[in-house]
C-alpha cells in the first residue's frame, strides 16, 4: 500500500452524528474532538509524517452564538489536552489561519503547545484555526507588499510561486498527497486551495465521530490504487 506523506482531512459531520443519535450538536463536536487524537496515532501507525485537521474555518463565526462558543471552551480544553498528547506521541503541533481573530487566552495556548512541541520529531500535526485559503493567500499577499515597502524586499521583486508559499501558514510543510472529507459532502469549502492544486480527494458518507482507523485504511487504499499520471513540476508519477 502507498503510503502518502500528508494527509489533509474537512472534519465534517459532527452535527448530523449528534442529531442522528438524538444528542445536541455541541455532543458531536465533543466526541469529534475525541476522534482527532485517536486518527493521529493511526495515521501515524501507518506511516503519514504529517496531518492537517480543517477544525474551524473563517466561515463558521456566522454559526449561532451558543454553538460558537462551545466550540470555543472545548477548544481551550482540547489545546490543554493536545500538549499532553504531543508529548506523549513526541508529536510536533502546529495552527494554521488567522490566529490573531482568536481570542487571547487561546492564542496563548496556541503559543505555548506550538513551543512545546517544536522539537518532538513524531507526527508533524496541523490544525486550521479560523482558517480560510483566500484569506491565507490574501495574507500572503500583504506579508510581501509589507516586506517590498519596508525594505526586506527588493522593489523590484518578482513574485514566484516559491516566495507565496513562503509566506503561507504552510510553508516548510510538503502540499497534502491525499485530502479525505467526512460526511457527504464534495467540496473544499475555502481549504488548502493552493496547497491542493495536485493533491487526491477522497469522500466518505461517514461522519467524523464515526471515522476509524478502518475508514482511514480505505481512504489510503483508494488513493493507492490511482495511477498519479502527473506531479506538481509536470513530471509522469507512477
Amino acid at each position: 500500500m502507498n503510503i502518502p506523506e500528508h494527509v489533509a482531512i474537512i472534519l465534517d459531520g459532527n452535527g448530523r452524528w449528534a442529531k442522528s443519535k438524538g444528542m445536541p450538536r455541541t455532543y458531536g463536536h465533543t466526541q469529534g474532538a475525541k476522534n482527532v487524537e485517536v486518527i493521529c496515532r493511526e495515521a501515524w501507525n501507518l506511516g503519514i509524517k504529517y496531518l492537517t485537521v480543517y477544525a474551524f474555518s473563517t466561515e463558521n463565526w456566522s454559526r449561532p452564538g451558543d454553538e460558537v462558543k462551545a466550540i470555543m471552551d472545548l477548544l481551550r480544553s482540547y489545546l490543554k489536552t493536545c500538549k499532553n498528547t504531543a508529548e506523549k506521541n513526541h508529536m510536533r503541533v502546529r495552527v494554521i489561519g488567522d490566529k490573531s481573530g482568536l481570542s487571547e487566552d487561546i492564542q496563548q495556548s496556541i503559543r505555548e503547545l506550538e513551543e512545546f512541541s517544536r522539537d518532538f520529531d513524531g507526527l508533524n500535526f496541523q490544525i486550521a484555526l479560523n482558517y480560510g485559503s483566500r484569506d491565507e493567500i490574501i495574507r500572503a499577499f500583504n506579508g510581501i507588499l509589507g516586506e517590498i515597502r519596508d525594505g526586506i524586499l527588493p522593489e523590484d521583486t518578482v513574485v514566484t510561486e516559491d516566495l507565496i508559499e513562503s509566506h503561507l501558514d504552510t510553508a516548510g510543510i510538503p502540499d497534502p498527497d491525499l485530502l479525505i472529507r467526512t460526511s457527504g459532502e464534495e467540496r473544499l469549502s475555502n481549504y488548502l486551495l493552493w496547497q491542493c492544486a495536485y493533491t487526491e480527494f477522497y469522500f466518505t458518507d461517514v461522519h467524523w465521530p464515526a471515522f476509524s482507523k478502518d475508514e482511514l485504511v480505505k481512504a489510503i487504499e483508494a488513493y493507492s490504487s490511482r495511477q498519479r499520471r502527473f506531479g506538481k513540476t509536470g513530471e509522469q508519477v507512477e
